[in-house]
């Protein structure tokens, strides 16, 4: 889905959030250079282990350490809705690309029946799929969900509003339930398929995520 999204042979791509590495480590194999970024250096020390030939740097979203125009493809994988200012992380990916070149953006969808992140009750936090909390007004969900975001389709693409960019798709994503499968192939395969069949209907609006690309006009 990522490399269907680039823009033709990629010279540098950038994973804007890029964890212990494993995404930075697959799109190795189709591009000259690819540099992660990430806020928590126990997550960068395992991407130095999984992908050591990358360029990676500890950073922020909303302060790229990159030059203008420096990238072909930026990957940003559930990140935007964890970062403290999701509307300049947006232009940071935008400044950053160069002309022509694509941002894939993975985030939540407000549509979504569950919450995945956990939630906040009474001062505690309780880890887990919350059902039906992003389908609160925003002033309970908030409380409820302070330390993640979740996006409508107009939200996701309001944040990108006044950049120098098009969006190419926009479309949203069922759970693919890989541990599922590796646990339970029977069980997790036929969801699988279920899932994957709901994306080619009209409930496609309800996945978990959103998958946005825009280019660099």
């Amino acid at each position: 889905m990522i490399l269907e999204a680039a823009p033709g042979r990629l010279e540098r791509v950038l994973v804007d959030g890029c964890g212990v590495g494993m995404y930075v480590r697959a799109l190795q194999e189709h591009a000259d250079e690819v540099h992660g970024l990430d806020i928590e250096g126990e997550h960068l020390a395992g991407a130095v282990v999984n992908a050591p030939d990358a360029g990676l740097v500890l950073g922020r979203g909303e302060q790229l350490p990159y030059p203008d125009n420096s990238f072909d493809l930026i990957l940003s994988h559930e990140v935007i809705e964890h970062v403290q200012d999701d509307r300049l992380a947006a232009a940071e990916m935008c400044r950053v690309l160069r002309v022509g070149g694509r941002a894939v953006i993975f985030a939540p969808n407000r549509l979504y029946p569950f919450e995945t992140h956990g939630h906040y009750w009474q001062g505690e936090y309780h880890f887990g799929n919350t059902p039906l909390i992003n389908y609160l007004p925003d002033a309970l969900r908030d409380r409820l969900a302070p330390h993640v975001r979740a996006y409508t389709r107009w939200g996701l693409l309001s944040l990108f509003v006044g950049q120098p960019v098009r969006v190419v798709s926009q479309r949203q994503i069922y759970p693919g339930y890989d541990n599922l499968v590796r646990r339970r192939p029977q069980l997790g395969n036929w969801l699988r398929r279920i899932t994957y069949g709901l994306e080619h209907s009209p409930l496609m609006a309800f996945g978990i995520s959103h998958v946005l690309v825009i280019e660099k006009v």
